[in-house]
């Protein structure tokens, strides 16, 4: 199969034109307003406080913290890079485990009181960098992702797996080498990470973060719950059961803090995970299970909303009012999640146009805000529109698809991209991510995670030749 990489698309009529032509049902602002005034520029209003735009910078990891869990000077660059980039919403800068065995790598940042000085300085490095740029950081809301990884825990080796799972997953367990039950939390495990979460909770608010977002999403522990339809116990089975984990750990939160708010980053849909078929182009992978994709159907290839509206629904009434979409997990289902014209070393090449699944997450939030109008939504999934996302994320603010624009991979190359936006600056063509993944590749080859193709400063680093080298390797 081949599609038109964006960067052909010379101009918003050959882009539309191909939206149309593919019948990808994107909407599209040919001008794109500035100020602050402008759809983008505006603030908005959660939890009686104001957030100064509508871009968001997304939570992403660097595999480059130190062994015990504070950050270094790599880290520092990243956050402050989120602090420059004009955004006036940061998702958790980057998943911070709450404790050490559920760390994704040994280089992951981990929420003890040993560590959240430091952490508190990372966040405070943030707030002054946005300052210096903006003048103001009144409007600016910073949070905490907390997280357990689950089955893809790697905490003492990167390339050993660690998984601790709660049910049982045929193709999943085959991936980390899960063989019996032993990977399996109890439900006295789960109460004790319960709690761990809200130890984790009230040191990110003695931190200085505003909200602390309980991760949901990418096929991590959160997440896996979600779709724990057999696992027995008071965990899993029903829904009331596969939610009790986050709502266990909100109430925890909301009695031992003093007021931080809580935000939930969830997987909205999931599809079964694919692997490499012919020409390396992914399928389903055989003998998948559709019934354990939380928000799948039951063929396991396409939306059931459902209970992720049900479980927004919840969430509204246990007081959160912020959801952080995404959908299926990078280890799994990555086009679906991350659409890439360029597969990451792992992975495989596009099933479909990957602006398919852009839209697909587009209007699956779309759909979830026209139920739940009274919750606030961070869209994912933009950074493949490329040139055209400041057209796109316009028209979806504007017509109220979602209400604020979530930014990944493209502020590793380009952080200044919102305020570039929002003040009218020329469009700076040579830092637009072309979504290559070697900030995925890398961490998959325990590299430190950076955008090695544009970035000046990851272009100079000697793991640059050590990343050309495995790819190298990989494509012979």
């Amino acid at each position: 199969m081949s599609y038109p990489r964006v960067a052909s698309l010379k101009n918003g009529e050959a882009f539309c034109r191909h939206l149309a032509d593919s019948s990808i049902d994107l909407p599209f602002d040919e001008e794109v307003q500035t100020g602050p005034q402008s759809p983008l520029g505006r603030s908005v209003q959660v939890h009686d406080q104001s957030i100064g735009n509508r871009f968001c910078i997304l939570p992403m990891e660097g595999w480059d913290g130190t062994p015990d869990g504070k950050p270094t000077d790599l880290t520092r660059r990243r956050w402050r890079n989120f602090g420059l980039s004009g955004a006036k919403l940061i998702w958790g800068g980057e998943a911070v485990a709450v404790r050490h065995d559920g760390r994704a790598n040994p280089n992951q940042l981990l929420m003890t009181k040993a560590n959240c000085g430091e952490i508190a300085s990372l966040r405070q490095e943030l707030v002054q960098t946005h300052e210096e740029h903006f003048g103001n950081s009144n409007d600016l809301m910073v949070g905490l992702q907390l997280t357990h990884s689950g089955r893809y825990s790697r905490p003492n080796e990167k390339k050993r797996p660690e998984p601790r799972t709660v049910q049982r997953n045929v193709v999943l367990d085959r991936r980390v080498g899960v063989e019996d039950d032993t990977a399996i939390f109890t439900d006295d495990e789960l109460k004790q990470l319960t709690d761990d979460f809200i130890v984790a909770a009230v040191e990110a608010e003695r931190a200085g973060f505003t909200f602390v977002d309980v991760k949901h999403c990418h096929g991590y522990l959160g997440h896996e719950l979600l779709a724990g339809v057999d696992r027995p116990g008071r965990y899993g089975g029903s829904f009331e059961n596969r939610a009790r984990f986050l709502t266990d750990i909100v109430e925890g939160i909301r009695g031992a803090t003093n007021g931080l708010n809580i935000g939930v980053r969830l997987s909205v849909f999931d599809f079964v995970p694919y692997c490499p078929g012919e020409d390396r182009i992914g399928i389903p992978e055989p003998g998948n299970e559709p019934r354990k994709t939380f928000g799948g159907n039951s063929t396991g290839d396409g939306m059931d909303l459902s209970e992720p509206s049900r479980l927004i629904e919840l969430m509204h009434r246990i007081g959160i009012r912020m959801v952080c979409t995404t959908a299926g997990s990078p280890y799994y289902n990555p086009h679906i999640q991350r659409p890439a014209f360029f597969p990451p070393s792992d992975g495989y090449q596009p099933p479909e146009d990957p602006l398919v699944g852009v839209a697909r997450q587009i209007l699956a939030v779309a759909e979830l805000k026209k139920r739940h109008p009274e919750m606030l939504f961070i869209g994912s999934g933009y950074t493949y529109l490329q040139d055209y996302l400041p057209n796109v994320a316009q028209a979806v603010v504007e017509r109220e698809m979602a209400d604020s624009i979530g930014l990944g991979r493209m502020v590793l190359s380009y952080p200044d991209l919102p305020a570039d936006v929002i003040a009218g600056n020329d469009w700076q063509r040579k830092k637009v991510c072309r979504t290559f993944s070697d900030c995925t590749t890398a961490p998959r080859e325990w590299i430190v995670s950076g955008c090695y193709p544009l970035d000046p400063f990851y272009k100079a680093r000697e793991e640059r030749e050590q990343l050309k080298a495995v790819k190298a390797k990989l494509q012979k």
